[in-house]
C-alpha cells in the first residue's frame, strides 16, 4: 500500500513537488562543455549572468554551470554533493545514454534499484551524477508506508539492447521530457539531515537505510537522498571546490511557497523570498531554492 500524502496536509510539502535545476561549481568550463555537450547530449541553452545553462532543446535549463577557477573535487569525507540525479522518460533513453557512454570510454556504475534502473558516473570535476528510468509506479512494492529498494545488478545487455532499437541516433541530444529526478547528498548526521529536509520543508520519508535517509513528494521513490556513509561528522566541503552551489525545488503554486514561508518564520529560520524565488541554505552551506510557476 503507498502512503497517503494530500495537498492539505499540514506537516507534508505539496504532492506536485519536483525537483529543478542544479547549479554545479566547476574548474573549467571547456572542459566540462566538451564532457556535457559531446558526452552526455546536453545542449547550451541562453546565458544567465555568470552562469552556463544546459540542457534539452526547447526546454528549461537542468544543470547551470558555475566557474570557480582552480576548483578542486569536493574531499571524499566533506558534506556536499553525492550525486545529482538525471531522469530520462524511458528504457531506450538509459540504453541510449549507456552505448553513449561506452563509446566515450566513461567509466561507469550501475545497479538496479527496484522501482528504477541507473548509471553512476562522474563529471570531470569529480561530481558525481546518476542518469536512470523509473519503472512504473504500479510495479513499486511498500511495505508499512517504506517504498521497497535494492542494488540489485543491472541487465546491461538488455539495456543496450533497447537503447539500439530505438531509431533516434546515439549521436542525438537528450530527450524531451528529460528531468532532473533526484539530488542526493552526503551530510554529517542523517538526523539533522532528516529534520531539515522532513521536519521544516515538508519532505515525507518513503526510505530509510543504515545510514541513510530518503525523503519524497507525492509517494515518489525519493527526491532526496541524505546519507553518512562517507561524511559522519565531517564539515561542509570547503570552499573554492567543485560541487553543488544550490538546487531549486519547484512548488506548484504561489500559496505552496507562502505556506512553507510561513513554516519557516514559524521556526526562526532565515530565508529572502525575492522574485519569487525562496531562498534559505541547509545545514550544510547548500543554497535551497523554492520556485512555483
Amino acid at each position: 500500500m503507498q502512503p497517503q500524502t494530500t495537498a492539505s496536509s499540514a506537516t507534508s510539502i505539496h504532492p506536485d513537488t519536483r525537483l529543478g535545476s542544479v547549479t554545479l561549481r566547476i574548474a573549467d568550463l571547456d572542459r566540462a562543455l566538451e564532457f556535457y555537450e559531446g558526452v552526455l547530449g546536453f545542449q547550451r541553452l541562453a546565458p544567465q549572468a555568470d552562469l552556463t545553462l544546459l540542457g534539452a532543446a526547447g526546454a528549461p535549463a537542468l544543470v547551470r554551470l558555475q566557474v570557480t577557477p582552480g576548483a578542486r573535487p569536493m574531499p571524499r569525507r566533506a558534506a556536499g554533493l553525492y550525486h545529482y540525479a538525471i531522469l530520462v522518460p524511458g528504457r531506450a533513453d538509459l540504453g541510449r545514454s549507456l552505448r553513449r557512454l561506452a563509446g566515450a570510454g566513461i567509466e561507469i556504475g550501475q545497479a538496479d534499484h527496484l522501482v528504477s534502473e541507473a548509471l553512476y558516473l562522474s563529471d570531470p570535476d569529480g561530481n558525481g551524477i546518476e542518469i536512470y528510468r523509473d519503472r512504473p509506479r504500479s510495479t513499486w512494492t511498500w511495505a508499512d508506508g517504506h517504498v521497497q529498494m535494492a542494488t540489485d545488478p543491472l541487465d546491461l545487455r538488455g539495456l543496450l539492447a533497447d537503447g539500439d532499437r530505438d531509431p533516434r541516433p546515439t549521436s542525438a541530444g537528450l530527450a524531451a521530457g528529460t528531468r532532473i529526478g533526484h539530488v542526493h547528498l552526503q551530510v554529517s548526521d542523517t538526523d539533522q539531515a532528516a529534520d531539515f529536509y522532513h521536519g521544516l520543508l515538508g519532505f515525507d520519508v518513503p526510505a530509510q537505510w543504515p545510514g541513510a535517509v530518503f525523503a519524497s513528494a507525492g509517494g515518489y521513490h525519493h527526491h532526496l537522498g541524505l546519507n553518512s556513509w562517507s561524511s559522519r561528522g565531517a564539515p561542509p566541503a570547503p570552499a573554492g571546490t567543485a560541487g553543488l552551489e544550490s538546487f531549486e525545488i519547484e512548488v506548484p503554486s504561489a500559496a505552496e511557497q507562502a505556506r512553507l514561508a510561513e513554516r519557516l518564520t514559524a521556526a526562526a529560520v532565515s530565508f529572502s523570498l525575492t522574485d519569487g524565488r525562496l531562498t534559505l541554505r541547509d545545514p550544510w552551506n547548500i543554497e535551497v531554492v523554492v520556485t512555483h510557476p
